[in-house]
């Protein structure tokens, strides 16, 4: 199951792109999203986004 970023959270601090190991998250209208074909549900983002704005969808 693909993780996804909620966009009234998000603070595009840019950390999640960072981290995550399939280069799945790309900023998208000043906003980072989560393309879910290419996530692998690791969890790796959504453990380091210091305002929690990343959940298993």
């Amino acid at each position: 199951m693909a993780y996804k970023i909620s966009a009234d959270a998000c603070i595009n601090c840019g950390a999640c792109e960072s981290e995550c190991p399939s280069q799945a998250i790309s900023e998208v209208e000043e906003k980072r999203s989560i393309n879910a074909d290419s996530c692998v549900s690791c969890g790796a983002c959504a453990s380091v986004c210091p305002v929690g704005a990343i959940s298993e969808d």
